[in-house]
Formats: C-alpha cells, sequence, structure tokens
C-alpha cells in the first residue's frame, strides 16, 4: 500500500493543538485527500508529474475544484484532470457514502425525538438546522438500496477460507435500549484475497441465528469452504455443523489462551501462555501434542482447571495443523476480523444508541462497504497460487477427516 507523507510547519501544529483548530483540521484533511488524489492519478497514469516512463498511459491536464461536505465542514479539492482517459477516483464515492450513511442516522435520532445537545450541534454543522421527516426518508432509503444491494449480492467466487465474529451493538426498540449482536464474515479468496462476505443484525447469539446467518452464506453461493476460524460460541459451532457439516472449525487460538489463562492462577499465567504460543507454533500435530502433555504434567496440581480446559480444546484449536505450513499463521486467529470490529466500534462511538436495527445495517453496512472496496485493491494476504495448490493437494483428505471426527464428537 502506498504511503503519503504530510507535512505540517510549526505554526499549523501549534493551530491543531488550540481551542480553534477546525480550520487546521480541514486543512490537514484537505492536503491529505489531495495527496491521495494525485496518488490515484500517477497510478493511473503510470508516471509522476513531468516524469517521462514508457509505461506513461496518458498525461495530465490541470485541475478541477470539487466540494467535499466533511464532519468538520466543507473543504475544496483540487482534482486532477486526464488528457485523454478520465481520471478515476472511489475517494468521494466512498466518503461521500459513509458520510451520507453517518448522516442520515443522526437525523433520524432527531427527528425521532431522541437527538442530544451533541448530535443536534453535529447535525447543525453538517446539515444546517431545517431537515424534515422526508428529507431524511428519502435519504434512507437511497443508502439503504445501495447496503442492501451489497449485503445480499451472490457471492460467485471460491472462499476456501472463513472467518466469523460478532459484536455488539446498542439500539432503540419498543421505546427501550436494547443490545443487537452485528454478526460479520470475512472470507479469503482463492487468489489470496480478503472478501467481507456477510453481515447482519439479530436479537442476540443463538444456534438459530448463527444458523441463519451461515444459511444466507450458503443460499448465496458461498463455495469451496475448507476451514472456518472462530471463537468457540455453541451457535456458531452448531450452525457449521449443520450448514457445512463437511468443514472443519478451527478455534481462534488467542481467545482461547485467554480461556485457559483465566483459570490459572495470576502467578503463573505468563508461563502458561509462553507454553501455548510454544504448541501453537509446533511443526507437526505429533510435536504439538507433546508440547500439550509437557504443560499439563507441568502445571499438574497448580494449574489444573486450565490444563483441563487446554486438555479438552486442544484438538479444534490445533485443526489448523491439516494446512500446509506456510498457511497456518493466517487462520489460526481471527485477529483479522478483531481489527475490522474496531472500526465498526469506532465508527459507531459516534451515534452510541442508534435508533433502530436497519439503523446499525445502513451505517455499518457502509463502513463495511467501503472496507470492502479496500480489500479488493489491496495487495493479497501473503499468499501464492502454489500454496492453495499445495492446500488442495495434501490437506483436503486431511480436513474432511477433522471435520467427520467433529461431527462424530458433536453428536456423541
Amino acid at each position: 500500500m502506498a504511503q503519503l507523507n504530510i507535512t505540517l510547519n510549526q505554526d499549523e501544529i501549534l493551530q491543531l493543538l488550540s481551542d480553534n483548530h477546525d480550520e487546521a483540521l480541514r486543512k490537514l484533511l484537505t492536503d491529505s485527500i489531495n495527496a491521495i488524489l494525485n496518488a490515484e492519478s500517477a497510478a493511473q497514469l503510470g508516471a509522476e508529474p513531468y516524469e517521462r516512463t514508457a509505461e506513461r498511459t496518458d498525461s495530465r491536464n490541470g485541475y478541477r475544484e470539487r466540494t467535499l461536505k466533511t464532519r468538520i465542514g466543507s473543504i475544496t479539492l483540487a482534482v486532477p484532470r486526464h488528457r485523454n482517459i478520465p481520471f478515476r477516483t472511489l475517494v468521494f464515492e466512498n466518503y461521500s457514502r459513509s458520510e451520507a450513511a453517518l448522516v442520515a442516522s443522526m437525523a433520524e435520532m432527531v427527528v425521532n425525538g431522541v437527538s442530544t445537545r451533541k448530535v443536534s450541534k453535529v447535525m447543525e454543522t453538517l446539515c444546517g438546522t431545517s431537515f424534515s421527516k422526508s428529507t431524511v426518508s428519502e435519504v434512507c432509503k437511497e443508502l439503504d438500496a445501495i447496503v442492501n444491494e451489497f449485503k445480499n449480492r451472490q457471492l460467485n467466487g471460491i472462499y476456501p477460507f472463513l472467518l466469523v465474529d460478532a459484536t455488539y451493538l446498542k439500539a432503540r426498540e419498543n421505546h427501550r435500549i436494547t443490545s443487537k449482536a452485528l454478526m460479520i464474515a470475512v472470507a479469503i479468496t482463492d487468489e489470496g484475497k480478503r472478501e467481507i462476505v456477510g453481515f447482519d443484525v439479530f436479537d442476540n447469539e443463538s444456534k438459530e441465528t448463527w444458523r441463519t446467518f451461515f444459511g444466507s452464506l450458503k443460499a448465496r453461493g458461498l463455495t469451496g469452504l475448507k476451514l472456518v476460524t472462530s471463537d468457540a460460541h455453541d451457535g456458531i459451532i452448531y450452525a457449521l455443523s449443520k450448514e457445512f457439516p463437511e468443514v472443519p472449525w478451527q478455534r481462534c487460538q488467542t481467545h482461547f489462551s485467554r480461556n485457559v489463562m483465566d483459570c490459572a492462577p495470576k502467578k503463573y499465567q505468563k508461563a502458561i501462555h509462553a507454553g501455548l504460543l510454544d504448541m501453537y507454533h509446533s511443526k507437526t500435530i505429533e510435536e504439538a501434542r507433546k508440547k500439550r502433555d509437557m504443560l499439563i504434567e507441568e502445571y499438574r496440581g497448580v494449574a489444573d482447571k486450565a490444563m483441563e480446559r487446554l486438555d479438552n480444546g486442544f484438538e479444534s484449536v490445533m485443526t489448523v495443523m491439516a494446512l500446509p505450513e506456510r498457511m497456518r499463521r493466517f487462520f489460526r486467529t481471527t485477529n483479522h476480523l478483531e481489527r475490522l470490529n474496531r472500526e465498526v466500534k469506532r465508527r459507531s462511538t459516534v451515534i452510541n444508541v442508534f435508533p433502530n436495527a436497519q439503523s446499525i445495517i445502513r451505517i455499518i453496512g457502509s463502513v463495511l462497504l467501503e472496507q470492502n472496496d479496500i480489500y479488493l485493491t489491496q495487495h493479497k494476504i501473503g499468499l501464492t497460487k502454489k500454496d492453495f495448490e499445495e492446500l488442495n493437494k495434501t490437506s483436503t483428505a486431511k480436513l474432511l477427516e477433522i471435520a467427520k471426527e467433529q461431527q462424530r464428537l458433536l453428536a456423541a
């Protein structure tokens, strides 16, 4: 990914730290987005300004001004122009979509009489003081159509790996504030790229809601699964066994380590954690089992409950050992998804309590759509075509056997 350097002088830094910092923030945002636009232009032309290369596809033709409304007021940008091939950018589409979703949800709060002073002040800055219920409704409908198209799209690729998780957000329902479970699924394609393949909002995490979620992924065309990574929620394990019985489950090693250490006396936790990490990085499953046995023996009598949890969860937390060694580190945890959840939480903090469940779909769906566009333009996660060929050649039978064993244990 390209890195952009923005230089601030001493006066600009002092202005950012002052009480009247909005103008400095607007200048910083303007400079940052202009730098992104120029970088996109250089990438499309195959050359920097005044650079002559064999890869150059067109030449620059000045700039045009474009106003963009942001949370800190309007800014004026310099959009590059090309002489023959039109300049293309996702900046305005992505930024406007997520901003519009935020504004729509805030406006919805205001027109429904649940505005706070903070929300009203932000809305005043963004939209002025007058907006009607019908205006807000039209904006919401337009955004809902875009988000729902993304949410319900047909999945046409091959997706060997799936990571799933849920996070909780607050929404108003029947004049009460309730917690809603936002379920998210991120897949890795057979080309090694990430893709957000599903998200939805439910009243809770249960066997039924997780099965509905997995069923919708299946109905929309999710195929080619080799492994699913998640935490140990009963609903996920049950739903996976019903909707994808031939696919084995990998228990997130980060979550598992916390579960084990939570049962251990504090003075042993650091050493047990080091032992778990050493076990996870074993070269073979046989080596991992030996390290497990050594850990259990070492802490027998002083951390029995933790060692019992280790013994009971060992096989599901080491499913990843059936993969080629180069692939294991990518799918042993849900860390990729945890980072996405943090971004969701960061954006949702602005709203705090959503006016209803649909507004969660609207604003978080816009954020996820924006993030998915970024995934599609990013480089692969580090896996090659050769890695996937090795996966299909050496691991498929092992993974099927593990899935069968997991099914047998669930039925017992």
